[in-house]
């Protein structure tokens, strides 16, 4: 009988660690992301979008917010960042390199911030 009890309360504790693990398939996420126009949104969501698991993305020129939509299961809201900084525009975790930068058109040459 002890052992019975031992056994059952061994798989509640393996069950409840396991719920800990699951990921959000709809997770959503507000990122602010450096740019000034249209060419900017296009490039952006593209970048966004080329990350697996986005499953929405739409970046608003006036606010500079990408609202963002993602498979946690699949990727990060990090993976996300560092696929748009590759295009060249700077969020809070990931900045764009120089080189990826100085690539821009010079309509999209946003102020960046040090």
């Amino acid at each position: 009988m002890k052992q019975l009890l031992i056994g059952m309360m061994l798989l509640v504790v393996t069950l409840s660690a396991q719920a800990q693990d699951i990921k959000n398939k709809n997770a959503k996420y507000n990122i602010e992301v450096n740019g000034n126009c249209e060419m900017c949104k296009k490039r952006i969501e593209k970048a966004a979008f080329s990350v697996k698991g986005v499953k929405s993305a739409d970046w608003h020129i006036d606010d500079h917010m990408l609202h963002l939509i993602l498979n946690e299961e699949k990727s990060t809201v990090l993976d996300v960042k560092n696929a748009i900084a590759k295009v060249g525009h700077d969020s809070d975790d990931a900045k764009a390199t120089q080189e990826d930068y100085d690539k821009l058109h010079g309509c999209c040459m946003y102020e960046r911030k040090e």
